[in-house]
């Protein structure tokens, strides 16, 4: 089939192409804007790209089947030329995972409000490293395995990230809802997409309605000491494992310690000791990513009955995803890290991880409210204790965007907050300003700068990350 993507350049859509096109499909298409690190790949593999939006080239195309980003809606002048003319068939990107790939696979589903790019990478890391051949999709850049996609084999093990936003402008169900999960993480559950949940209970409902599609031979793998995830449950229709630092949980975590390689910690299942973990990543958030992955590809490679021999082999290599507390400059005085962290409970997790590791550094906080729920006021509060963690913060603009009817957060005020428990905070009015006060710092013996943004917090992190470099070169 041709297949025909709007917003080809996104990461997961410009993965789902390249896997469609290791199956045998022809894959093309367009976005807004075409940019590097996938427009290279796709361009690598041979697949056309076109930047712009152009109906009249989408009919010159006439592909089998569009499938349409949830980032593209009405008043797009190529999905304005599929409704008006009805000749063209379209369809969602889950719903095209699922009729293309999902359908016959094992799939092995990630689900949570935090850490499904990690778990997922790590999952289809471990399956990679035992051997299994399993199919995945990665909703961001991993370091390892080492590409975002794989097709795997037919009838086997496909990972898959498990997200609760919306599929498309024309499906509002829950991405997740089409993926047809045999195992399901679930790591943690909280209120986050203001823009299209109405409050925690909204989002809890369309987690129940996951729940559902488990089948009976399946697995559940919930996050033990997660109150919101455990009101889901139990289920009476499928088998479910709680992980986590609870007595009661199946998998437990134990004897957790920071390393300077990392972290280290045992995993006890049922009672009975499996392994130590002795690994590259850090914080007892990733330590539950990682007994959440080792399980599921534990079960998938290895089965309910003969868990307790698989090893996890290659979990002391793994390296991560970008852009997850990932490192981009360090020397013996300053240390600039890039992490995705936009909700307040990842934001205090991380930057509590940071501080445990390093306990002798300033930690500088440079965040930008730019996600759909992070630059609202109703977040101001909890992301003030999130950001307390740090020494000093400066905070960039919330991000407006034009016709819209929600109450953006005061910045001023969350400023005030921070200083009334005695931490630096600032906050301004761009992000060039906001480069401008950090080269303005005045030098520390040891200090870590990190970017708490979802997005490329307007380019100012590679000019600081280049400025810091050049100054060390001189």
């Amino acid at each position: 089939m041709r297949i025909y993507f709007l917003g080809i350049a996104g990461t997961a859509m410009g993965n789902a192409a390249l896997l469609l096109r290791d199956l045998g499909h022809e894959a093309l298409g367009s976005d807004q804007a075409v940019y590097p690190p996938m427009s290279d790949l796709l361009s690598e593999a041979g697949i056309q790209i076109m930047e712009g939006i152009d109906a009249h080239r989408l009919a010159e195309l006439n592909p089998d089947l569009v499938v349409i980003g949830n980032a593209f809606s009405r008043g797009n002048a190529e999905v304005e030329y599929l409704l008006d003319q009805r000749s063209i068939p379209f369809a969602s990107l889950p719903e095209t995972l699922s009729r293309f790939i999902l359908s016959n696979r094992r799939n092995i589903v990630v689900t949570g409000t935090h850490g499904k790019t990690t778990t997922t990478a790590l999952c289809s890391f471990l399956l990679e490293q035992a051997g299994t051949n399993p199919g995945y999709i990665i909703g961001g850049a991993p370091l390892d395995p080492s590409r975002g996609w794989a097709s795997g084999e037919e009838g086997g093990a496909f990972v898959i990230e498990g997200d609760e936003y919306d599929s498309a402008f024309f499906d509002k169900r829950s991405k997740f809802i089409h993926y047809q999960p045999h195992i399901a993480i679930f790591n943690n559950l909280e209120f986050d997409h203001a823009d299209i949940f109405r409050d925690l209970h909204d989002v809890k409902r369309t987690f129940e309605h996951f729940t559902r599609l488990i089948p009976k031979s399946g697995y559940a793998l919930i996050n033990g000491d997660d109150e919101n995830l455990l009101s889901l449950f139990p289920l009476s229709w499928t088998t479910v494992y709680q992980i986590g630092l609870s007595q009661d949980c199946d998998l437990r975590i134990e004897n957790y310690e920071t390393t300077s390689n990392g972290s280290k910690f045992d995993l006890i299942w049922q009672g009975k000791r499996w392994m130590t973990v002795d690994w590259k990543m850090s914080g007892l958030f990733n330590a539950r990513n990682a007994a959440m992955a080792i399980l599921a590809a534990g079960l998938s490679a290895k089965g309910n009955d003969d868990l307790l021999s698989y090893s996890a082999p290659g979990i002391a290599a793994f390296r991560g995803v970008k852009r997850r507390q990932q490192v981009r400059f360090e020397n013996d005085s300053l240390k600039i890290i890039e992490d995705f962290a936009h909700h307040p409970t990842a934001i205090k997790e991380m930057l509590a991880t940071l501080r445990e590791r390093f306990p002798e550094w300033e930690l500088v906080a440079a965040f930008e409210p730019r996600s759909n729920t992070s630059r609202l006021e109703i977040m101001r509060a909890p992301m003030a204790d999130a950001l307390s963690v740090a020494d000093r913060v400066i905070i960039g603009a919330a991000k407006r965007r034009s016709s819209e009817n929600v109450e953006i957060m005061d910045t001023a005020a969350l400023v005030q907050s921070l200083r009334q428990i005695g931490k630096e905070a600032e906050a301004f009015d761009s992000n060039e300003n906001v480069l401008r006060r950090l080269n303005d710092l005045h030098p520390a013996e040891k200090r870590i700068v990190v970017f708490l943004t979802n997005g490329s917090f307007g380019g100012i992190i590679e000019r600081f990350v280049d400025f810091h470099a050049a100054r060390q070169i001189r």
